[in-house]
């Protein structure tokens, strides 16, 4: 098993789309294991277009936020709360099965419903970790990940793998789903603010500083502090790249590369940060092979793409034809799905 964050200290890169395409198209190649997305973004995009899209998908949410009891990441926040430093073991009853709810999900795949109500507690969770017990800031950074072990002890440890769909903002429960996962996924899109955010993500996380004396993030000291293994970068992803023409196709290409130099420096002096992948794989020895194994492209669908979104479809799934959307009739066309979901199956099969 696995589990990894989705998550780019930058909004609008597409990253809960991501977290929805590949989550869904890994449970469809890997029908035997379950897939577990916990959605610790308070926007609940990824929860969205995962339990039905813009109409379905928001009516769900809705149901499920207002029913009693909150079955929601929330929720379970709420029971740490009220038990910061010891386990209540009520994580297994948080894990929602999608199918049900929304047929063109695989059946294997769960969901921990995002909610809004993540901003009004997050004050509550940093309290919990000081004062406290000594070692409050770690016994708090592991909630998640039990969380997760009460979801899987559940199912008698089944194979498993876990997507977090993480909230942009370097906040605490940001700090907790990182502190959860093994490996990190980080998607980007094809522009200069993009290329600062992936310098903070190696900043904030790693300690990895631009320049010399750059103060370090609390996260990055209290987990060397407590010894606590930080996640590995197992891919980084130009997201929704545009190819209208020549000219900008370029352009994106050029920054996406940038991008890419920026990581292969960091790879070059600090290589025990990723994780080379797949498993037994050899150690990247040049700079094409570095970008073989952890560079991706998810080219943008256009129409498509929305259409995946807003009708809760996973992209793989889609077909070509015309499509009801919001009372609008829209054409999808092959032209568009072609150009991204070899992009989608190609991510999710890197996937161990």
């Amino acid at each position: 098993m696995a589990i990894y964050a989705v998550w780019n200290n930058k909004g609008g890169v597409g990253k809960s789309y991501l977290t929805f395409q590949v989550a869904a198209e890994y449970a469809r190649i890997h029908p035997l294991k379950k897939v577990i997305v916990v959605d610790l973004c308070p926007q609940a995009n990824s929860s969205s277009m995962l339990l039905g899209g813009m109409l379905t998908g928001e009516s769900n949410l809705h149901r499920i936020h207002y029913a009693n009891p909150r079955l929601t990441i929330s929720g379970y926040v709420e029971d740490r709360i009220l038990s910061p430093y010891v386990n209540p073991q009520t994580g297994a009853r948080y894990a929602v099965q999608v199918r049900p709810l929304n047929d063109p999900i695989p059946q294997n795949l769960f969901l921990i419903v995002g909610d809004e109500q993540l901003e009004i507690q997050s004050s509550r969770v940093s309290a919990a970790t000081n004062p406290g017990p000594q070692e409050a800031w770690r016994i708090v950074h592991t909630w998640i990940s039990d969380l997760i072990r009460d979801i899987v002890a559940s199912w008698n440890n089944a194979d498993h793998t876990v997507f977090i769909d993480c909230n942009p903002s370097f906040s605490i429960y940001t700090e907790l789903a990182l502190s959860a996962s093994d490996r990190l996924i980080v998607p980007f899109s094809a522009d200069g603010s993009s290329k600062r955010a992936v310098r903070a993500v190696l900043a904030l996380v790693y300690g990895v500083a631009r320049q010399p004396g750059q103060q370090q993030s609390e996260f990055f000291l209290n987990s060397r502090r407590f010894r606590m293994a930080l996640p590995t970068l197992y891919m980084y992803v130009g997201n929704r790249l545009t190819q209208s023409n020549q000219t900008s196709a370029a352009a994106f290409k050029s920054v996406v590369n940038e991008i890419g130099e920026e990581i292969y420096a960091v790879w070059q002096a600090n290589a025990n940060l990723f994780c080379v992948h797949p498993g037994g794989a050899l150690i990247p020895t040049s700079k094409r092979v570095f970008k073989q194994m952890f560079q991706y492209e998810v080219n943008d669908a256009n129409t498509a793409s929305v259409v995946s979104g807003t009708c809760g479809i996973p992209i793989s799934g889609l077909t070509s034809g015309h499509r009801n959307v919001l009372g609008k009739n829209v054409m999808v066309n092959q032209t568009q799905l072609d150009k991204q979901v070899p992009n989608i199956r190609k991510l999710a099969a890197a996937i161990e």
